[in-house]
C-alpha cells in the first residue's frame, strides 16, 4: 500500500506538492520558511498555476477550519498572505477570489481568533495596489460581517474589543480597497454607507463604556481612538455627489438614539465631519443641517436645541474655509426656528390647533431655545467678512414682523419677535467693526432701526441703542464709558480717538438731525430705568469720540443743554427721569467740554458740577444713575449757579473759532403730534413716521417740497402734523389729511389721475413745439388748408443722394 502510496503521490502535480511541502508535522513549528520560498519562485515563475495555487490552499484551509485544526489554518492564511503580497501579475485577479474565499470562511467561523485572522489577512489585500481592474469582485459581505462585528456582543470585554477593532480596520480596508475603483461597487451608496457609519458611530461612543485591555497591542491605540481615524478617512475620501450620503446616516443614528439632547457626542461627530472633508464641500453638510433642524420643527425644544447647537460648532468651522451659498440660508432657517420656538411657546402646541395627543410644551425648554439660536447666529456672524455681516444685518432687519405679518401671533407674539430679532442683530453687531460707517448704517438699516426708539417697550427701546453702540464703536471705546460718573481727567480713559474720515463726515452730514432727534425722544420715555440713561450717555460719548467734526460737536453742545431744558419744563416726568436727565447732561458736558481743551468752557462746566456736588448732588450721576439711587421725592425749581447757561457756553466757544450764531440758537427737535400724542407699539407705524419726518426736516433739503407730492397709504394712516411751523402751513396740512381720511377712494384716485392727465398736456406741448414739420423735398410747404402735421423722422422722405 505504502509503495502505490508513493507512486501516486510522485504524479501529484508539482503545485500541490509545493503546497503541502509548506506545512511541518507539527502546527507548532509554523511555516517551513525554505519550503514557502520554493512555493512562492514556483508562483513567480509561472504565474498560470497560481489560480491553481490558491484554490488548493483554500481547499486544505477549508478542511483544516472543519477539522478545528487551527494551527494549520494559521499557516495556510501566512502562506496565502506572502503570496499575494508577493505575486502581482495578471492572473492575481483569480487567485484573489481564492483568497477572499478563505477570508469569508474565517469570518463566518465562530471563534474570533479567526474571525480576526481573517480580518488581518484582508487588511494587508487592502493594501495593495492591484495592476489590473475587477469587474466582477463583491464586497457586499465583507461590509456586512465587519459592520456585525463592530457590534460584537461577545462576553469577555478584551475579547469583545479585539472583535470590534478587527471589524473596525475590516470596514477600513473595504473603503481603501473600494472607494476609489470605479469598476466597484459603489461603496458611497446607502446600502453601503448605512451599514458603514453607524457602526463606527457605535464604537465612537464606547469611550466610556469599553475597557482598555492591557495587552500590548491595544495600549497603543484605543477602540475610539481607531473609529476616529478610521471616520475621518472615510470622509476625506468624500467628493462632492458623496457628502450626503456620508452625512445623512449620521443625522439617523442621533435621532435613533437620542444624541442630540446630550449635545457632546453629536457636537463631536460634526467637528470630525467638518474637520475632514474637504473644506469646498464643508456648505453641503450645513444645508443637510439645516434640512434636518426643519424636519424636526415639531419634535422637542431639546432635540432642536441640539440640532442648533451642532449648525453652531459646524457654521464656524465652514466659515473658516469655503462659505459657499448658505450665508443668507443658516441666518433664514434659524430665524424661522425662532418664531416658531415663539409660536409655540404663546400657543402651548406644535400644531395650529392643541390636540389632546399633542406633546407637552416646556417654557423654560422653549427659552433656552431660543437662546441657542440667537447665540449661533452671533457665532456664525462673528466669522463673516464686513460686507456679508452688512448683509446679515439688512437681512435680519427685514425679518422684523408688521401688523399681520404673523396673525397667529398677536400683539405680545409680535413683541417677542421684535425683541428675539433684535437680540440676533445684536449679535450680529457685536464685535463689527467698519472703516466705512455710510456702508455699516445705511438709511435702508438706520430707519427702521431708529423707528424702534419711538416704541413703548422698554427693552426693545434698550436694545436699539446697544445695537447703534456696537456699530459706532469701531476702537473698543464702549466700556470705557460706563459707569457713567463725573471724571476730573478724561486722560485716565485712555479713549482711542482718530480723526474724523470723509466718510464719517458725510454721514453726519446725512444722518446727525435724525440721530439726535431719537436720543432726545429717547430720554422723554418715562419708562426708561438707569440701564436707559447709560446706553443713552455711551451712544453720545461714541459719537463725540468716533464721528465728531468742529460742526457735529456744536450740536452735541446743543442737545446736551436741550436736554437739561427737558428736565426742567417736563414736569409730567417721573423725578427720578427728570433727575438722569440732568445727570446725564452734565457727565455728558463735563466729557465733551474736555475734548474740546477750550479752558474757559471747562472752567464753566467744573464750576456748575461744584456747585451741584454743594447743593443738589441728586442732579450727577454719581447719587442717580447707581442700583440705590439718592433723589427727593419731589423735585424743587432747579435754577441760578447748578444750571449750565447757554449764553456763557456760546460766548467762550466762540473765542476758540466756533460758531457762536449756532451755539446760542437752542436746540429744538422737530417734534411731531404723532410723537408728543401717541405711542406707536408696532415698526410699520413708526417706518411710516419716520418716512414723512425725513422729507420734511433732512437738514441738507434746502427747500421744502410740496407735502402732498409724497403722501402715501402709511401716511393717511399716522396723520403727521407739525408743530413747529406756520399756522397756515398747518391749516393747509390738516385740510389735505382731511380730505385723504375722508374722501371715497374714487375721489382720490380722480385727483391723482387729475395730475397725472396734466403733466401728459404739458408734456404734448413741448413735443408739439419742438417737433417741426421736415421741409418737403419738392419745396411746397402745405396745401393751404391749415398747418402741416408733424411728421415723425422715420417716417420723413428722404432723396435718394442723403441716404447711405
Amino acid at each position: 500500500v505504502s509503495g502505490v502510496c508513493g507512486c501516486c503521490g510522485a504524479l501529484r502535480p508539482r503545485y500541490k506538492r509545493l503546497v503541502d511541502n509548506i506545512f511541518p508535522e507539527d502546527p507548532e513549528d509554523g511555516l517551513v520558511k525554505a519550503n514557502m520560498e520554493k512555493l512562492t519562485f514556483y508562483a513567480l515563475s509561472a504565474p498560470e498555476k497560481l489560480d491553481r495555487i490558491g484554490a488548493y490552499l483554500s481547499e486544505r484551509l477549508s478542511r483544516d477550519v472543519a477539522r478545528h485544526r487551527y494551527g494549520y489554518v494559521c499557516i495556510a492564511m501566512e502562506a496565502l498572505d506572502q503570496l499575494l503580497m508577493a505575486c502581482h501579475c495578471q492572473s492575481i485577479n483569480l487567485f484573489v477570489e481564492s483568497f477572499l474565499t478563505m477570508v469569508r470562511k474565517l469570518l463566518e467561523a465562530d471563534k474570533p481568533n479567526l474571525q480576526i485572522l481573517g480580518t488581518n489577512s484582508f487588511v494587508k489585500f487592502a493594501n495593495i495596489e492591484e495592476d489590473t481592474a475587477s469587474y466582477h469582485r463583491s464586497y457586499d459581505f465583507f461590509v456586512s460581517r465587519f459592520s456585525e462585528m463592530c457590534h460584537s456582543s461577545y462576553e469577555d470585554p478584551d475579547i469583545r474589543t479585539k472583535i470590534r477593532m478587527a471589524g473596525i480596520r475590516g470596514l477600513q480596508g473595504v473603503v481603501r480597497k473600494t472607494v476609489n475603483d470605479e469598476l466597484q461597487a459603489n461603496i458611497w451608496d446607502p446600502q453601503h454607507m448605512d451599514k458603514i457609519v453607524p457602526s463606527l458611530l457605535f464604537n465612537l461612543q464606547q469611550e466610556e463604556g469599553i475597557e482598555r485591555s492591557p495587552s500590548p497591542e491595544t495600549e497603543k491605540e484605543s477602540p475610539v481612538e481607531l473609529t476616529e481615524r478610521c471616520f475621518r478617512e472615510l470622509l476625506g475620501r468624500a467628493a462632492y455627489d458623496n457628502i450626503k450620503n456620508a452625512v445623512k446616516p449620521v443625522l439617523m443614528h442621533l435621532d435613533n438614539h437620542s444624541l442630540w439632547e446630550s449635545k457632546t457626542f453629536s457636537v463631536r461627530c460634526f467637528k470630525i465631519i467638518m474637520y475632514s472633508i474637504q473644506s469646498q464641500h464643508s456648505h453641503l453638510v450645513i444645508q443637510q443641517l439645516l434640512g434636518h433642524l426643519d424636519a424636526n420643527s415639531k419634535n422637542s425644544a431639546r432635540v432642536r436645541a441640539g440640532i442648533v447647537e451642532v449648525i453652531s460648532e459646524a457654521a464656524v468651522i465652514e466659515a473658516s474655509g469655503s462659505i459657499g451659498p448658505t450665508v443668507l440660508e443658516v441666518f433664514n432657517t434659524l430665524l424661522k426656528q425662532l418664531r416658531l420656538s415663539v409660536d409655540y411657546e404663546l400657543t402651548g402646541s406644535y400644531d395650529s390647533f392643541a390636540n389632546l395627543g399633542s406633546k407637552v410644551i416646556k417654557v423654560h425648554e422653549e427659552r433656552q431655545l431660543q437662546e441657542a439660536v440667537i447665540k449661533t447666529i452671533g457665532s456664525f456672524a462673528n466669522t463673516l467678512p464686513t460686507y456679508q455681516r452688512s448683509e446679515v444685518m439688512l437681512f435680519i432687519i427685514g425679518k422684523i414682523p408688521v401688523p399681520g405679518m404673523y396673525p397667529s401671533l398677536g400683539v405680545e407674539g409680535s413683541r417677542m419677535i421684535q425683541i428675539m430679532l433684535l437680540k440676533s442683530l445684536l449679535q450680529v453687531t457685536a464685535g463689527f467693526q467698519s472703516t466705512n460707517i455710510l456702508t455699516a448704517l445705511p438709511t435702508s438699516f438706520l430707519d427702521p432701526l431708529l423707528s424702534f426708539t419711538l416704541m413703548e417697550d422698554a427693552e426693545i427701546r434698550l436694545l436699539v441703542l446697544d445695537i447703534l453702540i456696537s456699530i459706532i464703536d469701531r476702537h473698543d471705546n464702549r466700556h470705557k464709558f460706563s459707569p457713567v460718573r463725573i471724571i476730573s481727567d478724561i486722560s485716565v480713559l485712555k479713549l482711542k480717538v482718530d480723526k474724523c474720515s470723509r466718510q464719517d463726515n458725510l454721514f453726519m452730514k446725512k444722518h446727525s438731525q435724525r440721530l439726535y432727534r431719537h436720543i432726545y425722544l429717547a430720554c422723554k420715555e418715562e419708562s426708561s430705568v438707569q440701564r436707559h440713561f447709560e446706553s443713552l450717555y455711551t451712544l453720545l460719548g461714541l459719537i463725540c469720540v468716533e464721528l465728531a467734526n468742529e460742526e457735529v460737536v456744536v450740536d452735541l453742545i446743543r442737545l446736551a443743554l436741550a436736554l437739561q431744558d427737558l428736565a426742567l419744563t417736563e414736569e409730567a416726568l417721573p423725578v427720578y427721569n427728570r433727575c438722569a436727565i440732568h445727570a446725564l447732561s452734565s457727565a455728558y458736558l463735563n466729557l465733551i467740554s474736555q475734548l474740546t481743551t477750550v479752558p474757559t468752557f471747562c472752567q464753566h462746566v467744573h464750576e456748575v458740577i461744584e456747585s451741584r456736588k454743594k447743593l443738589v448732588p441728586f442732579l450727577l450721576p454719581e447719587d442717580v444713575l447707581v442700583e440705590s439711587s439718592k433723589i427727593p421725592e419731589k423735585l424743587e425749581k432747579v435754577e441760578g449757579e447748578v444750571l449750565f447757561v447757554q449764553a456763557k457756553i456760546a460766548e467762550m466757544l466762540g473765542g476758540s473759532g466756533y460758531n457762536t450764531e449756532r451755539l446760542a440758537t437752542s436746540y429744538i427737535p422737530q417734534i411731531t403730534d404723532e410723537d408728543r400724542l401717541s405711542k406707536r407699539k408696532s415698526i410699520g407705524d413708526t417706518v411710516s413716521l419716520q418716512l414723512e419726518m425725513e422729507s420734511r426736516n433732512s437738514p441738507e433739503k434746502e427747500q421744502v417740497k410740496h407735502p402732498n407730492l409724497h403722501y402715501t397709504c402709511a401716511c393717511v394712516c399716522v396723520c403727521v402734523y407739525s408743530v413747529n411751523v406756520e399756522e397756515l402751513e398747518r391749516e393747509r396740512r390738516r385740510q389735505v389729511v382731511e380730505r385723504f381720511q375722508t374722501a371715497p377712494f374714487e375721489e382720490i384716485a380722480a385727483h391723482c389721475g387729475a395730475r397725472a392727465s396734466l403733466l401728459q398736456s404739458k408734456l404734448n406741448q413741448v413735443f408739439e413745439i419742438t417737433i417741426r414739420p421736415p421741409p418737403s423735398p419738392s419745396g411746397s410747404v402745405g396745401n393751404g388748408h391749415g398747418r402741416t402735421r408733424s411728421v415723425p423722422v422715420y417716417e420723413m422722405k428722404f432723396p435718394d443722394l442723403c441716404v447711405y
